[in-house]
């Protein structure tokens, strides 16, 4: 018998070890609840798409508009280059120069690049296609527009459209 009411003990202690974890967490959440101002984040970073933390904004870009940059945009984010640009505006030319090293011009056509060269992500590395210059420079300016507002550091997400 004593067997058995050591074992109930025990079987107390932990459901009163574990009423206490609990109560622990639910205190660390409202202190962080109370930290952060009262409100919780709108987003919550994702654990299974990096991209998706942080985001200031995101842009729709125009495929029927530019539909050559548009195409480039999609298969170098499903080759697994990031949707997410941090504008760094003072990087570019750096970036550019990285990027096209070694990719010889072509005449008749732009050497586009993705993510861009405005973007932290671009430089070494970035996806190098060939395309029009009217497509090329019509979505550049069309770009620049988009995110002329936003300061550098700011993150932007591309949704292709």
């Amino acid at each position: 018998m004593s067997k058995r009411r050591s074992s109930r003990k025990g079987s107390r202690g932990n459901r009163r070890f574990i009423k206490q974890m609990l109560t622990l967490a639910g205190m660390v959440l409202i202190a962080l609840y109370a930290w952060a101002g009262g409100e919780w984040p709108q987003q919550f970073p994702s654990p299974f798409n990096a991209t998706d933390k942080g985001v200031d904004h995101t842009i729709t870009f125009p495929a029927d508009r530019y539909p050559e940059t548009a195409n480039h945009i999609r298969k170098a984010i499903e080759a697994g280059h990031s949707d997410v640009c941090t504008i760094d505006r003072k990087g570019a030319e750096g970036n550019r120069e990285l990027s096209l090293r070694g990719v010889p011009v072509k005449k008749g056509k732009d050497r586009d690049e993705w993510p861009m060269a405005m973007c932290a992500e671009g430089g070494t590395g970035a996806d190098i296609q060939y395309i029009t210059p009217k497509d090329n420079r019509g979505a550049g300016s069309w770009v620049g527009n988009q995110l002329s507002t936003y300061p550098d550091g700011t993150r932007v997400r591309f949704v292709v459209k």
